[in-house]
């Protein structure tokens, strides 16, 4: 993909605007906005392995979302967050509310909502703290109530009186086009007003052109990654932060109108960044948290990859992506991310929260890449035989 869209701004410039976002956004950029209990941890006696099927059916899929959703049911159920940890992890919740016909997991993002009268979080403009309005917008369209997204709404149509600023882009990280451009797509969708879309269409470009590279198919994190380097001397490209835009893409196309004008450009760049993404797969079917260097990388890391295998998985099913080509790769991914999943529940080699690609513990498990997982698995269970 080539052209004006993806023109690169100076290095000094990108930089500044990454410090400028940075300073008026997020000034602690590695930090949840609001925590008022942990995302997750490591243990250091995990206990053993879980045995769990791998194969593909209806059945053995749902055994394993049911599984890990307990356990993280369990630990989160008493305690609603607003953080955009939780706010992946209540994606995946209420996925897999439909997936297991169980409405408990969609009753704890229910509960949240009503505990933060369907409040984003505190920062107006920041993507992480518009998160949770993915679920606000899943729970109106299953049982519409004005009082579900009156305020998402009065909140955007305020941010859209808002002058674009080119030194300091809205979005500037990579993970934030998971964040926030699907609740934008999806309250144009809800609403009928195309001006929430056409926001994000500008903005969703404005994040590509800054931190995209065509030539390899993948986004930096932000700017002050654009030219670090691994210890092989190729370009970071952090595996979670790529799991993140490749959800945020298929999350924003399935409220985009087919025929809007601006979808092809999406489809192009979901295509060009599977392709990418089925050559680093690794032999255990996952993928390491540095993309272009797993060498580096003991551990596979979950949240990414159960993202990319989601994002893939969605593709198949919505005949974006070959069946014959990608199905053996969400199916050795699925099976890589069972290789994680311990006896009590829990899904391990999940990296704590950061910005870059990191060492963790093998049991290292934090809601997001739950959220994930279990999004993944419904999307694969969209594309298994009914048993």
């Amino acid at each position: 993909m080539t052209g004006p869209l993806f023109g690169r701004w100076s290095i000094l410039a990108r930089l500044f605007a990454v410090v400028m976002a940075a300073e008026v956004c997020c000034p602690q950029i590695s930090s949840p906005a609001v925590a008022p209990q942990p995302a997750g941890d490591a243990v250091a006696n995990p206990g053993p392995l879980s045995h769990l099927s791998a194969g593909l059916s209806r059945g053995a899929i749902r055994s394993a979302m049911r599984k890990v959703a307990d356990w993280q049911l369990a630990r989160v159920q008493a305690k609603p967050s607003e953080d955009w940890t939780f706010a992946a992890l209540y994606t995946g919740m209420i996925a897999a509310s439909d997936t297991l016909e169980d409405p408990r997991y969609r009753q704890v993002v229910e509960q949240a909502g009503e505990n933060f009268h369907w409040q984003l979080g505190p920062r107006q403009t920041h993507a992480d703290d518009q998160a949770i309005g993915q679920s606000y917008l899943a729970l109106y369209r299953r049982a519409p109530d004005p009082r579900k997204i009156a305020p998402l709404e009065a909140q955007f149509d305020r941010i859209l009186l808002l002058p674009d600023d080119p030194a300091k882009p809205v979005w500037w990280w990579s993970d934030a086009l998971f964040m926030a451009p699907p609740v934008w797509s999806g309250l144009a969708q809800l609403t009928h007003q195309p001006k929430y879309l056409d926001y994000m269409d500008r903005q969703w470009w404005i994040t590509v052109g800054l931190l995209y590279d065509p030539a390899e198919h993948l986004f930096s994190r932000d700017a002050t990654f654009l030219d670090r380097h691994e210890a092989n001397g190729k370009k970071i490209f952090w595996s979670r932060g790529n799991g993140w835009v490749m959800g945020g893409i298929v999350r924003v196309l399935e409220t985009m109108p087919l025929d809007h004008p601006a979808r092809p450009r999406y489809e192009a760049l979901y295509r060009d960044m599977a392709e990418k993404i089925r050559s680093l797969q690794s032999d255990d079917g996952l993928w390491r948290p540095g993309l272009l260097d797993a060498r580096a990388y003991p551990l596979p890391e979950a949240s990414g990859s159960a993202f990319f295998t989601y994002a893939l998985a969605w593709g198949i099913h919505h005949h974006l992506l070959n069946r014959k080509r990608f199905s053996p790769v969400v199916a050795r991914a699925w099976k890589g991310l069972l290789a994680h999943v311990y006896e009590d529940g829990r899904l391990g080699c999940i990296q704590p929260v950061g910005a870059s690609p990191d060492a963790f513990e093998a049991s290292s498990s934090y809601v997001y890449g739950v959220g994930a997982f279990l999004l993944a698995g419904s999307e694969l269970a969209q594309l298994s035989p009914r048993r």
